[in-house]
């Protein structure tokens, strides 16, 4: 367990709200204190816009009496305070319906080694307000100095620094601290009728892994012209090479498909099918909390279940649903070290990459779109359907040769697992669900 400088006093403010919620009857309890410091500057055209610098406490906490469960949380810390929300909140429990399924995990005796994961930077609590606010700045400068921007969305630069303390009547006490840092600037180019917008953002946990102004504001750039003087396609179906943020909000469907909760609630098409092969030989899926400096790591869930690495897919055969305790119940499976409040939510959670470059699969390609922007909604759960407003870049012979827009993607969610025919070795975990450049055999692109 790290303590902070603060650590010790949350420590006691957790064990006494658990001792609280016991002697006012509530069977089972558990508290999280967190205390957080964050910083944040939005730069546009070289001024301030948005300057914040705040601190924040917070405590939440749920009590179980009877197999009934209330909730409550607040930011007044304040002894009496905390006395009266923790005696109402047992009183309130008595109102509810039961559960069969609901109680705190069992405790385990596995220990994750905190210091192994390196979720937290000095650094980045040393950094003066003037060095952040000056980053942001030049990225935007050196961004509007190509000639090929007509306007800026403003760049940013953000810190955050999270204490994070967990302790339950089933005898679960710990801490630990964690920080995240990014810098992002966002552009547009073109007139008026034919405006492009893009971003680029750098983030890690760790100051010194940031990329520097000069990339950051190369890379928006370089997003943002490419998509200059874009042409119309007509509809074809065609292969695609999903660019890894493309991948990213794919991955994020999937994980919304393989939570527990939606398993058991049957909101999702791979409900009943564990065991099954959904994907092909190219997809394996991971979840894995125990990746030193990632943004998803952790040493324990919102249940202080330790936590670990689960393979969800394995060479196209899905293994496992992520679930904290109470899904788990429900589905008669174990917790996997997923509970996220009241949910389940991901750790680091993605695609396997291969051993393709993107020019290898830009090359491979006779004719096809690569995917670099969606928008709109269009994601379907329960059926695995997608269907959303798409930019890109048009290929020929293996060679990029115009911008692509209003186009719309459809197909299945299922139906591109099956068909990702190459993997890239460009994961870069920038988001704790993440994936590499992929190439999907066929997908259906709606243009005139």
């Amino acid at each position: 367990m790290t303590e902070g400088p603060k650590g010790p006093s949350l420590l006691d403010l957790a064990e006494s709200v658990v001792r609280s919620g016991k002697a006012c009857g509530a069977d089972e309890i558990e508290a999280t204190v967190s205390d957080g410091r964050e910083f944040s500057v939005d730069v546009r055209r070289g001024q301030i816009e948005n300057l914040v610098e705040a601190g924040s406490r917070g405590l939440s906490f749920r009590v179980i009496k009877d197999k009934k469960t209330a909730h409550a949380a607040t930011s007044d810390l304040q002894e009496e305070t905390i006395a009266r929300l923790v005696r109402n909140a047992v009183s309130r429990a008595a109102l509810g319906s039961p559960d069969e399924y609901a109680g705190l995990p069992h405790l385990s005796s596995e220990k994750v080694d905190i210091p192994s994961l390196r979720l937290f930077d000095p650094e980045v609590s040393g950094l003066e307000p003037a060095r952040k606010i000056r980053l942001a700045l030049e990225t935007e400068r050196i961004a509007l100095g190509d000639k090929r921007i007509t306007n800026s969305h403003g760049a940013s630069f953000i810190t955050n620094e999270v204490t994070t303390v967990l302790a339950g009547s089933n005898g679960f006490l710990g801490s630990y601290d964690q920080t995240f840092c990014s810098l992002s600037v966002g552009l547009q180019a073109g007139d008026t009728d034919e405006r492009v917008e893009d971003y680029w953002v750098s983030v890690d946990r760790f100051f010194k892994n940031l990329e520097p102004p000069e990339t950051v504001a190369k890379k928006a750039v370089e997003r943002t012209v490419r998509q200059l003087n874009p042409r119309k396609i007509r509809t074809q179906t065609v292969p695609l090479i999903f660019e890894p943020d493309m991948t990213d909000w794919l991955m994020g469907f999937l994980f919304s498909c393989i939570s527990a909760v939606a398993v058991y609630q049957k909101t999702s098409f791979l409900a009943g099918r564990q065991g099954e092969r959904i994907g092909n030989e190219n997809v394996t899926v991971v979840d894995d909390a125990l990746m030193p400096g990632k943004l998803g790591s952790r040493p324990f869930d919102s249940e202080g279940v330790p936590c670990r690495k689960t393979t969800v897919f394995d060479r196209g055969v899905l293994r496992r649903y992520l679930s904290n305790t109470y899904a788990g119940r429900k589905l008669k499976l174990p917790t996997t070290g997923n509970s996220d409040g009241g949910g389940v939510g991901p750790n680091n959670f993605f695609l396997v990459p291969g051993t393709f470059s993107p020019h290898e699969m830009i090359a491979s390609m006779d004719r096809g779109l690569i995917l670099t922007r969606t928008i709109g909604h269009g994601l379907n759960p329960v059926t695995g359907d997608i269907s959303r407003g798409a930019f890109g870049l048009w290929v020929e012979a293996g060679e990029i040769t115009f911008p692509v827009s209003e186009v719309t993607i459809a197909g299945n969610l299922g139906e591109i697992l099956s068909q990702i025919e190459m993997v890239g070795n460009d994961l870069d975990f920038r988001s704790p669900v993440c994936g590499p450049t992929i190439k999907v055999g066929a997908l259906t692109v709606a243009g005139e």
